[in-house]
């Protein structure tokens, strides 16, 4: 498994074009994900999680828990002020507006690819990228 870092990329299906995302790979960034913020323009993916709150968030959220292989587990709408429930076989975490998911078409065993490195979101070449599995 290859290593990552905060950063940003893009997440893609079968079904959808890309998605911007935003990778949430240190401490810090895992733990802060997507509080105090308004929305998010695409998704934020948290690595190795299987778990995700909503306390302190000011909007609703989709969360897509992802397997080793990064296909999607389960997807659920989360109001703010909630804690999710643990997903044993989780390894990853997407986090997208509420809503947004669905239009995706996001939905259990679909298998999501994405893509990291150096770009204009991320100037600095600082993102290694992880595993980018085959779709």
């Amino acid at each position: 498994m290859g290593k990552w870092a905060d950063g940003t990329g893009t997440l893609a299906t079968d079904t959808v074009g890309e998605v911007p995302l935003e990778v949430a790979a240190s401490y810090r960034a895992r733990r802060r994900g997507l509080l105090g913020r308004d929305g998010i323009a695409g998704a934020m993916l948290i690595v190795r999680t299987n778990s995700v709150h909503t306390f302190g968030m000011r909007f609703a959220i989709d969360v897509a828990y992802l397997d080793r292989s990064f296909t999607v587990r389960s997807v659920v709408t989360m109001r703010p002020g909630r804690l999710g429930m643990i997903r044993p076989r989780g390894r990853h975490v997407l986090e997208a507006e509420a809503g947004a998911m669905a239009g995706w078409g996001l939905r259990p065993g679909v298998r999501v690819r994405v893509e990291t490195g150096t770009g204009p979101g991320n100037p600095d070449g600082d993102l290694t990228a992880g595993p980018t599995p085959a779709g």
